[in-house]
């Protein structure tokens, strides 16, 4: 298959959609898993903690991988690039800084009313849990996520994560020039053995120097330092593949070796949480901590070698997948969250319940798309779809498939 700067890049695009409805399905999944989460169900479902195991591995970097390739797609490389840095980075902060700000105003709210409600918080009623919450004071402990800021972009903390790492990578870029091309190609050489353990050696100091200092994931934009090491490396490794037909190829090449790996590494991470010490000792989390990133750097590779072998092909239903992923992304959470408290007064049990959640979230978002498309076009920005402007056409000339509808 053609991987040429002028083709289309359909596996990037279904894997873009098929990351984001994995997110809903596992936000799905945290009202029934016995973790905590917002609110929850009657029914918990021990069972899914083993496939949510699994994917939490890999689903978020996953997701900024991707957002990595998008940028690179974007933006061009070299005689490609026909858009300044600056220009671009003015375009990816109004694409990402409007629906944040739209969504933590309207859509983020109810979410973080029903945990206050369900945490006894708050006393019932919806306008004066509001009247409070953007008074912008601090919460009693524990009254929602977020709830010490006053505030909270819940779900939405992607949005200015991926900023972050936007204008970071179109800062050094346009730096350090050659070194930064220099290192674009030395990731691009890898091959066999090597495409598997280097972008692991990488991330091996972060887990072994940064995670003790920021040991779980805040999603405070000011201090997760390890998220933000973490999760930009993937980005950076999306940025860095890039188009390069040789690299596609030797990872769609890879595919059955690396699913092999992926799942012996998982099988051996979940053996090792059972016999952790209690006591710490290095060599047991250093152990640790390279099966961590060996699982899942190898899961990202099975994804993009599978999909990249099986995926890059025109199909029906990536038209509306790629406009829908951004406004199911902002709006998928809140409506679980609603629906999820609604069915848990009919007790439905633990069957129906999560089917009948699953279609009424998609139903939702869907239904939402379809009227703001029709009727209300000019608020399609705020729920992140795109409209016909001259910025538009900016970027979509860079691009004109990716451009449409990437995050």
């Amino acid at each position: 298959m053609s991987t040429s700067n002028t083709s289309r890049r359909h596996d990037i695009d279904a894997l873009r959609a098929i990351a984001f409805a994995l997110l809903i399905l596992y936000h799905v999944g945290m009202f029934y898993v016995p973790w905590d989460w917002h609110v929850k169900s009657a029914y918990p479902a021990r069972w899914l903690e083993l496939p949510m195991s699994l994917l939490n591995q890999w689903r978020m970097p996953l997701v900024f991988l991707i957002s990595g390739l998008a940028v690179n797609f974007l933006l061009g490389e070299g005689e490609q690039r026909r858009l300044g840095y600056r220009a671009f980075a003015w375009l990816r902060f109004k694409r990402l800084m409007w629906p944040l700000l739209f969504g933590m105003a309207l859509i983020v709210p109810p979410q973080a009313y029903l945990e206050a409600l369900h945490n006894e918080a708050t006393q019932p009623g919806y306008l004066a849990f509001l009247s409070q919450y953007f008074t912008f004071h601090g919460w009693p402990e524990g009254a929602f996520s977020g709830s010490d800021f006053g505030l909270t972009w819940n779900h939405l903390w992607y949005l200015p994560y991926l900023l972050l790492y936007t204008l970071s990578l179109t800062a050094i870029l346009h730096w350090l020039g050659r070194p930064a091309y220099a290192l674009r190609g030395r990731f691009r050489s890898l091959r066999g053995l090597r495409l598997v353990l280097v972008p692991v050696a990488i991330l091996l100091p972060i887990g072994i120097w940064i995670f003790p200092r920021f040991p779980y994931i805040s999603h405070d934009l000011l201090t997760d330092g390890y998220a933000h090491l973490m999760y930009g490396t993937f980005f950076l490794y999306g940025y860095l593949i890039g188009r390069d037909p040789g690299l596609w190829a030797e990872i769609a090449r890879l595919r059955w070796r690396t699913l092999g790996l992926a799942l012996i590494t998982f099988l051996v991470l979940m053996s090792l949480n059972e016999i952790a010490p209690d006591a710490p000792s290095t060599p047991f989390d250093l152990a640790q901590i390279f099966v961590i990133y060996l699982n899942r750097w190898t899961w990202l590779l099975v994804v993009l070698g599978w999909g990249h072998h099986g995926l890059n092909r025109p199909m029906g239903w990536l038209n509306y997948a790629n406009r829908a992923v951004y406004p199911w992304y902002i709006l998928h959470q809140t409506i679980i969250v609603i629906a999820g408290v609604w069915l848990s007064s009919f007790a439905l049990g633990p069957l129906a319940e999560p089917a009948a959640l699953i279609l009424i979230t998609a139903a939702v978002c869907a239904s939402i798309m379809y009227v703001i498309e029709r009727l209300v076009p000019g608020l399609g920005p705020a729920l992140g779809m795109k409209r016909r402007s001259r910025d538009i056409g900016t970027a979509e000339r860079l691009d004109p498939e990716m451009a449409r509808n990437s995050l």
